[in-house]
């Protein structure tokens, strides 16, 4: 008798969960995969992925056994609600469904009853698709960079994602933290971003403050009165800066200076302790503000490659005005940087450099001598001559001036600014061939570097420490030391040096990022670009 009772419970369970499997196959079988599969009114993203796995292994499940959900579902929940400290939404990745579905686990249990085989079927589905989707969307990122207005011309190497090993892996390990860490950016600048991001999610829910936006039609100064003061104190405090013992008072003063001073560096302004438009923009910026631009550019370093972190590899970004040059991950160079405007915008990609120019002559553009230069002679016929150009033939022979009717929006030549300490170019240019006509180069308005804001230049990169780069890069060519270096940049005659090897250049656009301490750094948006990446992210 007692092993008859033992025969049909052991059947019973067999057959329960044979009807779980059962429910399973033909969930995903009777789908039509032109139209896809939906889950309590969210369409699973990787039906294709999912059946092949599913049909792989007889349909057993990965996330419950035997109408008891494990472990290894309640990890996987975990990690789709972190992905808010990714810049992403959990609700991308069904997570509030998968949260109520395990909520409704939970309360049967306590009352000893058991799930619907449905509701189990349907968690399998969503936390297989949701992880799946995240994966993919940390490996490569959510947004597809070559579908932005601006476009981002990095291309990625990274090997291929496969869904199907992803999940065999989580089930093989029992493990999903460890599998889905190794699609994360290998940057390590990445980790640290999501710990800003985690810290500012935390102070977010402590902020009462109204961040109203903050302007001026002058700027404020140590010793003025204004209304705005009080509330700059406020914020300061709010961000950890020490507004003053009295939050009312409307005087500027000297211990308000410092804590000004000290949020400017903070936010690589000039710090100058004068509350301007920039300063007070930054001030106007909230918690879930700061939030968001760490998003966006966490969805930034998802498009890049670190696998191409060679021996050496320059990096110039266009939101900090600096270059850096790395070897590996580490800086053993920084100068200031000149960018385009904002109607010259600088743009994102990557190039090989392959050589140097010193004492170089600028063949000036066709738009900037209809544009400026035949204005300019037009005013001033002597115009030429007073900057050192030229006019020559599309054969390069040299033009007299005179001879051409300035009158005329364009002219049939080419116009180049000869080698000089006056030359556009300034010294030396350091190039890598691309589609843009973008390189790096030297420049005599070196009183420019001063600015703050440096987005001035017609798109191309201008350098603060040309000779000091110049002297990097060729330290392997002994020829080339310090003296002859600085000659070639004084000549009056161009003069064309190779690379022995030839070094990655890559302009991008970061307005965060967390450094080497994890400090954060945060950057105006001076293009206006991260809305636009914003509203995809959000989408």
């Amino acid at each position: 008798m007692r092993f008859r009772l033992l025969c049909y419970f052991f059947l019973l369970g067999f057959i329960s969960y044979g009807q779980e499997t059962d429910l399973l196959r033909q969930r995903l079988e009777n789908t039509d995969a032109s139209v896809g599969l939906e889950v309590r009114g969210r369409s699973i993203q990787n039906f294709g992925e999912l059946f092949k796995f599913y049909s792989s292994r007889d349909f057993q499940f990965v996330w419950s056994k035997e109408a008891r959900i494990g472990e290894l579902a309640y990890e996987g929940r975990y990690e789709l609600e972190q992905a808010k400290f990714d810049g992403l939404q959990p609700s991308d990745y069904h997570w509030d469904l998968i949260n109520t579905l395990i909520e409704n686990y939970e309360s049967n249990k306590k009352i000893d009853e058991k799930s619907d085989w449905t509701d189990l079927v349907d968690l399998e589905l969503l936390l297989s698709d949701g992880l799946i989707q995240l994966a993919k969307h940390l490996h490569v990122g959510k947004v597809d960079p070559s579908e932005l207005q601006w476009g981002w011309e990095i291309i990625q190497t990274k090997e291929s994602f496969d869904p199907i090993a992803f999940l065999n892996q989580i089930e093989q390990t029992q493990r999903v933290r460890s599998n889905i860490f190794q699609y994360y950016p290998e940057f390590r600048i990445y980790l640290r971003g999501r710990e800003i991001l985690r810290n500012l999610s935390e102070l977010s829910k402590v902020d009462s403050l109204d961040w109203s936006s903050l302007s001026v039609n002058k700027s404020i100064k140590v010793g003025d009165s204004h209304s705005l003061i009080p509330e700059i104190r406020e914020r300061l405090q709010f961000w950890g800066y020490a507004g003053g013992n009295d939050l009312t008072e409307r005087i500027y003063d000297s211990l308000l200076m410092k804590s000004v001073q000290a949020y400017q560096s903070f936010h690589g302004m000039t710090s100058d302790g004068i509350i301007g438009k920039n300063t007070l923009a930054s001030l106007s910026q909230s918690p879930k503000d700061m939030m968001d631009k760490v998003a966006v550019n966490l969805e930034r370093l998802r498009w890049l490659d670190g696998k191409k972190n060679g021996s050496k590899a320059i990096l110039v970004n266009i939101a900090d005005y600096k270059l850096v040059l790395l070897d590996k991950e580490d800086t053993i160079f920084q100068s200031k940087v000149i960018v385009g405007k904002s109607y010259h915008q600088s743009p994102v990609f990557e190039a090989k450099m392959s050589y140097l120019v010193f004492s170089p002559y600028w063949n000036i553009p066709e738009s900037i001598v209809r544009n400026e230069i035949i204005p300019s002679v037009r005013k001033n016929p002597n115009y030429l001559t007073q900057k050192n150009m030229e006019v020559l033939t599309y054969n390069r022979e040299v033009v007299d001036p005179s001879i051409i009717d300035w009158k005329k929006r364009t002219i049939p030549y080419l116009v180049r600014q000869k080698p000089g300490p006056q030359n556009s170019l300034g010294l030396v240019k350091f190039m890598f061939p691309n589609k843009h006509s973008v390189y790096i180069h030297d420049t005599p308005a070196k009183s420019l570097f001063g600015r703050e804001e440096r987005a001035l230049s017609h798109g191309c990169i201008r350098l603060e420490k040309p000779r000091e780069l110049a002297q990097l890069l060729l330290q392997d060519q002994k020829e080339w030391n310090d003296q002859k270096i600085w000659d070639a940049m004084n000549s009056q005659q161009e003069q064309t040096v190779n690379l022995k090897e030839k070094i990655p250049v890559y302009l991008i656009y970061l307005t965060f990022w967390a450094d080497a301490t994890g400090k954060p750094n945060y950057r105006p948006d001076i293009y206006g670009r991260d809305e636009e990446v914003l509203t995809l992210l959000r989408k």
